[in-house]
Protein backbone atom coordinates (compact mmCIF):
# COMPACT_ATOMS: atom_id res chain seq x y z
CA UNK A 1 0.00 0.00 0.00
CA UNK A 2 0.94 3.55 -0.80
CA UNK A 3 0.56 6.51 0.44
CA UNK A 4 1.45 9.97 -1.97
CA UNK A 5 4.02 11.81 0.25
CA UNK A 6 2.75 15.67 1.13
CA UNK A 7 3.62 18.95 -1.35
CA UNK A 8 6.47 20.61 -0.21
CA UNK A 9 5.30 23.92 0.95
CA UNK A 10 7.38 27.14 -1.26
CA UNK A 11 10.32 28.37 -0.13
CA UNK A 12 10.02 31.94 1.50
CA UNK A 13 11.79 34.52 2.77
CA UNK A 14 12.36 34.48 6.64
CA UNK A 15 10.21 37.53 8.95
CA UNK A 16 11.69 38.83 12.47
CA UNK A 17 8.78 37.31 13.59
CA UNK A 18 9.44 33.46 12.55
CA UNK A 19 7.07 33.58 9.86
CA UNK A 20 8.38 33.07 6.34
CA UNK A 21 7.01 35.65 3.21
CA UNK A 22 8.25 35.67 -0.28
CA UNK A 23 10.11 39.00 -1.03
CA UNK A 24 8.95 42.43 -2.06
CA UNK A 25 9.38 44.30 -4.88
CA UNK A 26 11.20 46.89 -2.29
CA UNK A 27 14.14 44.13 -1.28
CA UNK A 28 14.18 42.98 -5.00
CA UNK A 29 14.76 46.40 -6.47
CA UNK A 30 16.97 47.10 -3.34
CA UNK A 31 19.25 43.89 -4.75
CA UNK A 32 19.26 45.00 -8.28
CA UNK A 33 18.52 48.27 -8.66
CA UNK A 34 19.84 50.15 -5.71
CA UNK A 35 23.08 49.67 -7.37
CA UNK A 36 22.47 51.52 -10.14
CA UNK A 37 20.78 54.26 -7.81
CA UNK A 38 24.07 55.16 -5.84
CA UNK A 39 25.94 55.97 -9.77
CA UNK A 40 23.34 57.73 -10.76
CA UNK A 41 24.11 61.18 -9.90
CA UNK A 42 27.40 60.54 -11.29
CA UNK A 43 25.98 59.83 -14.52
CA UNK A 44 23.23 62.88 -14.29
CA UNK A 45 26.31 65.66 -13.35
CA UNK A 46 28.47 63.95 -16.57
CA UNK A 47 25.12 64.23 -18.85
CA UNK A 48 24.56 67.99 -17.32
CA UNK A 49 28.08 69.48 -17.52
CA UNK A 50 29.83 66.96 -20.12
CA UNK A 51 27.74 65.39 -22.87
CA UNK A 52 25.97 68.24 -23.24
CA UNK A 53 28.18 71.26 -23.57
CA UNK A 54 30.06 69.19 -26.30
CA UNK A 55 27.12 67.96 -28.06
CA UNK A 56 25.98 72.00 -27.95
CA UNK A 57 29.32 73.16 -29.15
CA UNK A 58 29.29 70.54 -32.32
CA UNK A 59 25.92 71.95 -32.98
CA UNK A 60 27.25 75.59 -32.54
CA UNK A 61 30.24 74.69 -34.71
CA UNK A 62 28.01 73.75 -37.78
CA UNK A 63 26.79 77.52 -37.71
CA UNK A 64 27.76 81.32 -38.33
CA UNK A 65 27.06 82.49 -34.83
CA UNK A 66 28.58 85.64 -33.65
CA UNK A 67 27.78 88.52 -31.37
CA UNK A 68 24.42 89.81 -33.48
CA UNK A 69 23.33 86.09 -32.90
CA UNK A 70 22.83 82.99 -35.13
CA UNK A 71 23.28 83.76 -38.53
CA UNK A 72 22.02 80.05 -40.11
CA UNK A 73 23.78 76.66 -41.15
CA UNK A 74 27.01 76.80 -42.93
CA UNK A 75 28.13 73.32 -42.32
CA UNK A 76 31.75 72.37 -42.28
CA UNK A 77 32.73 75.85 -43.25
CA UNK A 78 34.27 76.70 -39.67
CA UNK A 79 36.20 73.80 -39.90
CA UNK A 80 37.57 74.63 -43.18
CA UNK A 81 38.51 77.97 -42.54
CA UNK A 82 39.92 76.45 -39.45
CA UNK A 83 42.40 73.93 -41.77
CA UNK A 84 43.53 77.23 -43.60
CA UNK A 85 44.35 79.60 -40.79
CA UNK A 86 48.20 80.09 -40.08
CA UNK A 87 47.37 81.14 -36.41
CA UNK A 88 45.65 78.37 -35.30
CA UNK A 89 48.40 75.72 -36.62
CA UNK A 90 50.75 78.16 -34.96
CA UNK A 91 48.96 77.46 -31.33
CA UNK A 92 48.73 73.82 -31.85
CA UNK A 93 52.96 73.99 -32.56
CA UNK A 94 53.02 76.16 -29.95
CA UNK A 95 50.87 73.57 -27.48
CA UNK A 96 52.47 70.55 -28.74
CA UNK A 97 55.81 72.42 -27.84
CA UNK A 98 54.88 73.46 -24.52
CA UNK A 99 53.41 69.30 -23.80
CA UNK A 100 56.77 68.30 -24.50
CA UNK A 101 58.65 70.69 -22.49
CA UNK A 102 56.18 70.67 -19.43
CA UNK A 103 55.76 66.71 -19.55
CA UNK A 104 59.24 64.70 -20.44
CA UNK A 105 61.25 66.73 -17.18
CA UNK A 106 58.08 67.09 -15.25
CA UNK A 107 57.70 63.14 -14.96
CA UNK A 108 61.37 62.49 -14.97
CA UNK A 109 61.83 64.82 -12.07
CA UNK A 110 58.71 63.55 -10.41
CA UNK A 111 59.77 59.82 -10.36
CA UNK A 112 63.34 61.44 -9.09
CA UNK A 113 61.65 62.92 -6.28
CA UNK A 114 59.36 60.24 -5.51
CA UNK A 115 62.66 58.02 -5.33
CA UNK A 116 64.28 59.64 -2.85
CA UNK A 117 61.28 60.10 -0.84
CA UNK A 118 61.13 56.33 -0.38
CA UNK A 119 64.59 56.60 1.62
CA UNK A 120 64.94 56.21 5.10
CA UNK A 121 65.25 60.50 5.66
CA UNK A 122 64.97 62.40 8.70
CA UNK A 123 62.16 64.67 8.67
CA UNK A 124 60.80 62.45 6.15
CA UNK A 125 57.14 63.90 6.67
CA UNK A 126 58.15 67.06 6.09
CA UNK A 127 59.69 66.81 3.04
CA UNK A 128 56.37 64.64 1.98
CA UNK A 129 54.23 67.88 2.98
CA UNK A 130 56.46 69.92 1.38
CA UNK A 131 55.95 68.81 -2.51
CA UNK A 132 52.70 69.63 -1.71
CA UNK A 133 53.41 73.74 -1.54
CA UNK A 134 53.21 74.21 -5.07
CA UNK A 135 49.86 72.14 -5.68
CA UNK A 136 48.16 74.78 -2.94
CA UNK A 137 49.64 77.98 -4.11
CA UNK A 138 47.58 80.01 -6.04
CA UNK A 139 48.43 79.80 -10.00
CA UNK A 140 48.09 83.61 -10.23
CA UNK A 141 51.00 84.40 -7.56
CA UNK A 142 53.08 81.48 -8.86
CA UNK A 143 52.41 83.51 -12.28
CA UNK A 144 53.70 87.06 -10.68
CA UNK A 145 56.94 85.24 -9.14
CA UNK A 146 57.72 83.58 -12.45
CA UNK A 147 57.34 86.68 -14.02
CA UNK A 148 59.68 88.32 -11.54
CA UNK A 149 62.31 85.76 -12.07
CA UNK A 150 62.11 85.86 -15.90
CA UNK A 151 62.08 89.59 -16.06
CA UNK A 152 64.39 91.01 -18.85
CA UNK A 153 66.10 93.57 -17.10
CA UNK A 154 65.70 92.85 -13.14
CA UNK A 155 65.22 89.25 -13.33
CA UNK A 156 66.94 86.74 -11.11
CA UNK A 157 68.09 84.35 -13.84
CA UNK A 158 68.92 86.77 -16.48
CA UNK A 159 71.38 87.74 -13.38
CA UNK A 160 72.42 84.54 -12.76
CA UNK A 161 72.82 83.47 -16.90
CA UNK A 162 75.16 87.20 -16.41
CA UNK A 163 77.57 85.27 -14.15
CA UNK A 164 78.52 83.26 -17.05
CA UNK A 165 78.93 85.77 -19.52
CA UNK A 166 75.30 84.94 -20.98
CA UNK A 167 73.39 88.57 -22.28
CA UNK A 168 69.85 88.95 -20.82
CA UNK A 169 67.40 87.14 -22.84
CA UNK A 170 64.02 88.50 -23.30
CA UNK A 171 61.75 85.43 -22.55
CA UNK A 172 58.78 86.94 -23.91
CA UNK A 173 60.18 87.58 -27.22
CA UNK A 174 60.90 84.61 -28.50
CA UNK A 175 59.12 81.36 -29.25
CA UNK A 176 61.66 78.60 -27.55
CA UNK A 177 62.86 81.70 -24.70
CA UNK A 178 59.00 81.99 -24.25
CA UNK A 179 57.98 78.04 -24.23
CA UNK A 180 60.87 77.20 -21.24
CA UNK A 181 59.57 80.12 -19.09
CA UNK A 182 55.82 79.18 -19.35
CA UNK A 183 56.95 75.02 -18.97
CA UNK A 184 59.21 75.81 -16.26
CA UNK A 185 55.84 77.19 -14.29
CA UNK A 186 54.03 73.98 -15.17
CA UNK A 187 56.44 71.54 -13.82
CA UNK A 188 57.29 73.56 -10.96
CA UNK A 189 53.53 73.34 -9.78
CA UNK A 190 52.93 69.57 -10.81
CA UNK A 191 56.00 67.83 -10.27
CA UNK A 192 54.91 67.16 -6.72
CA UNK A 193 51.66 66.22 -7.31
CA UNK A 194 53.27 63.40 -9.71
CA UNK A 195 55.63 62.56 -7.24
CA UNK A 196 53.59 61.24 -4.77
CA UNK A 197 51.41 59.61 -7.17
CA UNK A 198 55.12 57.79 -8.31
CA UNK A 199 55.76 57.57 -4.48
CA UNK A 200 52.20 55.71 -3.12
CA UNK A 201 52.79 53.28 -6.01
CA UNK A 202 56.67 52.84 -4.88
CA UNK A 203 55.04 51.73 -0.98
CA UNK A 204 53.32 49.08 -2.23
CA UNK A 205 56.55 47.27 -3.93
CA UNK A 206 57.32 44.39 -1.65
CA UNK A 207 60.78 44.98 0.05
CA UNK A 208 61.19 41.30 -0.50
CA UNK A 209 62.25 41.96 -4.16
CA UNK A 210 64.40 44.41 -2.83
CA UNK A 211 66.43 42.24 -0.48
CA UNK A 212 66.91 39.67 -2.81
CA UNK A 213 68.14 41.97 -5.67
CA UNK A 214 70.50 43.05 -2.96
CA UNK A 215 71.69 39.32 -2.59
CA UNK A 216 72.08 38.72 -5.60
CA UNK A 217 74.60 41.68 -6.01
CA UNK A 218 71.94 44.59 -7.57
CA UNK A 219 72.68 48.23 -6.55
CA UNK A 220 70.51 51.17 -6.02
CA UNK A 221 70.57 52.26 -9.74
CA UNK A 222 70.23 48.80 -11.07
CA UNK A 223 67.09 47.66 -8.52
CA UNK A 224 65.60 51.00 -9.46
CA UNK A 225 65.54 49.98 -13.18
CA UNK A 226 64.92 46.60 -12.61
CA UNK A 227 62.17 46.77 -10.17
CA UNK A 228 60.55 49.92 -9.40
CA UNK A 229 60.29 50.94 -12.76
CA UNK A 230 58.31 48.03 -14.12
CA UNK A 231 56.35 48.02 -10.68
CA UNK A 232 54.97 51.43 -11.09
CA UNK A 233 54.23 51.54 -14.77
CA UNK A 234 50.36 51.77 -14.09
CA UNK A 235 51.16 54.67 -12.55
CA UNK A 236 53.15 56.09 -15.05
CA UNK A 237 50.92 55.39 -17.37
CA UNK A 238 48.52 57.49 -15.69
CA UNK A 239 50.33 60.26 -15.08
CA UNK A 240 51.99 60.80 -18.64
CA UNK A 241 47.85 60.50 -19.82
CA UNK A 242 46.56 63.11 -17.07
CA UNK A 243 49.54 65.50 -17.89
CA UNK A 244 49.02 64.92 -21.70
CA UNK A 245 45.52 66.14 -21.06
CA UNK A 246 46.01 69.05 -19.21
CA UNK A 247 48.86 70.07 -21.61
CA UNK A 248 47.01 70.18 -24.51
CA UNK A 249 44.42 72.28 -22.46
CA UNK A 250 46.87 74.30 -20.96
CA UNK A 251 45.47 78.28 -20.98
CA UNK A 252 45.99 80.02 -17.41
CA UNK A 253 50.16 79.71 -16.81
CA UNK A 254 50.56 81.25 -20.90
CA UNK A 255 48.17 83.70 -20.42
CA UNK A 256 49.42 85.16 -17.00
CA UNK A 257 52.93 85.08 -18.06
CA UNK A 258 51.74 87.18 -20.97
CA UNK A 259 49.92 89.51 -18.76
CA UNK A 260 46.64 88.85 -19.73
CA UNK A 261 47.58 88.81 -23.29
CA UNK A 262 45.73 86.24 -24.62
CA UNK A 263 47.12 86.59 -27.96
CA UNK A 264 50.45 85.06 -26.79
CA UNK A 265 52.67 87.40 -27.07
CA UNK A 266 52.74 89.69 -30.02
CA UNK A 267 53.87 87.47 -32.50
CA UNK A 268 51.82 84.72 -31.00
CA UNK A 269 54.68 83.08 -29.80
CA UNK A 270 53.03 81.22 -26.67
CA UNK A 271 49.47 81.19 -27.48
CA UNK A 272 48.28 78.02 -27.52
CA UNK A 273 44.82 76.19 -28.52
CA UNK A 274 43.11 77.10 -25.96
CA UNK A 275 43.84 81.08 -25.87
CA UNK A 276 42.89 80.84 -29.44
CA UNK A 277 39.46 79.51 -28.91
CA UNK A 278 39.52 82.38 -26.07
CA UNK A 279 40.38 85.03 -28.24
CA UNK A 280 37.72 83.92 -31.21
CA UNK A 281 35.24 83.05 -28.85
CA UNK A 282 35.35 85.64 -26.51
CA UNK A 283 36.89 89.03 -28.11
CA UNK A 284 36.47 88.10 -31.36
CA UNK A 285 33.05 87.07 -30.59
CA UNK A 286 33.23 84.47 -33.18
CA UNK A 287 31.00 81.80 -31.15
CA UNK A 288 30.65 79.21 -34.00
CA UNK A 289 34.49 79.65 -35.05
CA UNK A 290 35.52 79.27 -31.72
CA UNK A 291 33.55 76.26 -31.36
CA UNK A 292 35.07 74.64 -34.08
CA UNK A 293 38.55 75.58 -32.35
CA UNK A 294 36.98 73.90 -29.28
CA UNK A 295 36.12 71.16 -30.93
CA UNK A 296 39.73 70.69 -32.98
CA UNK A 297 41.45 70.93 -29.25
CA UNK A 298 38.77 67.90 -28.16
CA UNK A 299 40.20 65.70 -31.21
CA UNK A 300 43.70 66.38 -31.04
CA UNK A 301 43.69 65.28 -27.79
CA UNK A 302 41.99 62.41 -28.10
CA UNK A 303 44.76 61.88 -31.16
CA UNK A 304 47.69 62.60 -28.22
CA UNK A 305 45.65 59.51 -26.31
CA UNK A 306 45.58 56.96 -28.50
CA UNK A 307 49.00 57.73 -29.74
CA UNK A 308 50.24 57.58 -26.28
CA UNK A 309 48.29 53.71 -25.47
CA UNK A 310 49.58 52.61 -28.70
CA UNK A 311 53.07 53.42 -27.16
CA UNK A 312 52.54 52.16 -23.64
CA UNK A 313 50.69 49.29 -24.93
CA UNK A 314 53.65 48.83 -27.14
CA UNK A 315 56.48 48.73 -23.82
CA UNK A 316 54.87 47.13 -21.84
CA UNK A 317 54.64 43.95 -24.52
CA UNK A 318 58.45 44.78 -25.12
CA UNK A 319 58.79 44.82 -21.35
CA UNK A 320 57.37 40.91 -21.11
Amino acid sequence: MTTDAPARPARTAPTPGGARTRPGWWNRFDLHGSPYLFIAPFFVLFAAFGLFPLGYTAWVSLRSWDLTGDAGFVGFANYSRLFGDPDFWNAVVNTLGLLVLATVPQLLLALIVAALLNRPLRALLVFRLGVLAPIVTSVAAVAIVFGQLYGRDTGLVNGALGLIGISPIDWQAGKLSSWVAVSSMVNWRWTGYNALIYLAAMQAISRDLYEAAQIDGAGPIRQFRNITVPLIRPALIFTVVMSVIGGMQLFTEPLLFGQGDVSGGSLRQFQTIAMYMFEQSFQNFDYGYGSAVAWMIFLLTVVVGVVNLLISRRLRGGAQ
